[in-house]
């Protein structure tokens, strides 16, 4: 078994043998949404890449404390530490109770997780469920000296930080450079500098969402919440944080400063982060109207769309893209994701049919042995690579032209023994399913009525009713059914086009 797991870490900037702090137990905090609108492709991504890499750990047996929070207060509308809370806003639209808001968008949340397989998290805190945790965590960085009180708010004093640390370590920004680009926003003024940034914030008389604390009545400051929810369930360090490559900053360098601050230890051991949307070469963005919903994708109903397609082409298409990477939407890619997923598919259905069958007489055929065990190999190293799902999905193909040599008999069982056989059934399998969250999309129901319709074909076949042929396979096709003339049977599988 191979088991070099090398992981990019943001933080160094490079690659580094994955050591958890206390194996087999690992430690993984993504930062979730903020429910006050429908989740974006963006969102789908970013869960769908760590979706992936929790699969792959647990996969290979590390027991795997995956937390992924919901931001439900603090997130304010120009991500600074001004203006209105985004569910705040919503609610005063309206005219509801921003749990209300809360409640609509978080349930939307996963209903689209669950469209795209995307396996809940093993905790899944929200941040006004944990308030107490993070007035505990102000009073600590108060107490550590690297805080203070202003009119009722309480701020991250950088300065003071940076005499000890260095603030900007994991997004390379410098603090000279960060206050002559921060602009100051109107009622600002109460900072030491205006590249503080706020842990809490007096709640104004029109602020609907609020709390008491010892500075009075306010909110919790949006980066403090998930050092809060991540040390609560975590500890004070712990494995993995990940998240989308714009929370990089000012987000997960706030958490790293308050992080240090509060406990006096680095928080994250591996910090990984997931890469842009694109739409044909260009940022995806509201404002362009090149952003897609995710019902959009699956329905097609978008008019930069030339048709809906299925969830699980949706994943296969994000999947061939390392996520680290950028990765660009448009209708060529999605129907060659497509073509793709659908063969993969029908490699699970041959599967499904196939039984080792023990035959005498046949020599084991070395090449065939060590081309199986090479590829399945592969699939492990691929993933070893920092979780590099386009490499392994590229083997599993290679593994699937075994599969079918098996399958049309080109290639004997007992060529390749049951060992072999069964390491090649189970890796295709464990990583097709398990690993990369694939699943076939069986047409609902249509089993009986498919079969109903082969056993036509084939009696028309028999009787040279060739009009009919075509006729059965034009009618099966129109569904993305391909019939298949096996030499011994007819059969059938999911059209490749």
């Amino acid at each position: 078994m191979l088991n070099d797991l090398k992981v990019y870490n943001s933080l160094s900037g490079k690659k580094e043998i994955f050591e958890p702090l206390n194996p087999p137990f690992v430690g993984m905090y993504v930062c979730g949404p903020t429910v006050y609108s429908d989740v974006h492709l963006g969102n789908v991504r970013t869960f769908m890449c760590f979706d992936v890499i929790n699969r792959y750990l647990k996969f290979r047996d590390f027991r795997v404390r995956y937390v992924r929070n919901i931001t439900d207060v603090g997130h304010l509308i120009n991500d600074a530490d001004e203006g209105e809370d985004k569910i705040g806003r919503i609610a005063k639209l309206e005219k509801i109770e921003p749990m209300q808001v809360v409640q609509r968008y978080t349930s939307g949340f996963h209903q689209v997780m669950s469209l795209f397989n995307i396996l809940p998290p093993d905790i899944e805190p929200s941040a006004t469920g944990h308030i107490i945790e993070q007035i505990q965590i102000i009073q600590k960085i108060i107490d550590a000296g690297f805080a203070y009180e202003s009119e009722g708010s309480i701020y991250f004093d950088i300065a003071k930080y940076n005499e000890s640390n260095n603030y900007g370590e994991l997004s390379g920004r410098v603090i000279e450079d960060l206050l002559e680009t921060t602009r100051t926003l109107d009622g600002q003024e109460e900072k030491r500098s205006k590249a503080d940034f706020a842990l809490w914030k007096k709640a104004s008389e029109e602020h609907i969402m609020r709390w008491p604390s010892p500075w009075g009545e306010g909110f919790p400051g949006w980066h403090l919440e998930c050092t809060a929810m991540s040390t609560k369930y975590l500890g004070d360090q712990f494995d993995i944080h990940g998240g989308g490559l714009d929370l990089k900053f000012p987000h997960h360098e706030c958490e790293i400063a308050q992080g240090k601050s509060a406990t006096g230890k680095d928080p994250v051991k591996y910090w990984l982060h997931s890469n842009m949307l694109t739409v044909n070469g260009t940022k995806m963005s509201k404002s362009k109207g090149n952003s897609f919903l995710p019902h959009q994708l699956v329905s097609g109903n978008h008019e930069l769309l030339e048709k809906g397609y299925s969830p699980m082409t949706v994943r296969f298409f994000m999947l061939q893209s390392h996520y680290s990477s950028p990765l660009d939407f448009s209708n060529d890619a999605l129907k060659a994701a497509e073509k793709g997923y659908i063969r993969l598919a029908n490699g699970m259905r041959t599967l499904g049919k196939l039984s080792y069958q023990h035959e005498e007489g046949v020599e084991p055929n070395e090449k065939q042995i060590k081309q199986i065990n090479g590829i399945c190999d592969n699939c492990y190293r691929a993933m070893n690579d920092d979780f590099n799902t386009a490499q392994t999905i590229a083997h599993l193909f290679n593994l699937l032209k075994k599969i079918n040599m098996i399958h049309i008999g080109q290639l004997k069982y007992a060529e390749i023994g049951e060992e072999v056989y069964n390491r090649m059934v189970e890796t295709f399998q464990g990583f097709a399913f398990d690993v990369l969250g694939l699943q076939e999309e069986r047409i609902q129901d249509a089993d009986p009525i498919i079969e109903v319709l082969l056993s036509l074909y084939k009696e028309a076949k028999d009787a040279k009713n060739y009009d009919k042929v075509d006729e059965i396979r034009s009618a099966l096709k129109a569904q993305g059914i391909a019939v298949k003339d096996m030499r011994t049977h007819i059969d059938w599988a999911y059209d490749e086009k």
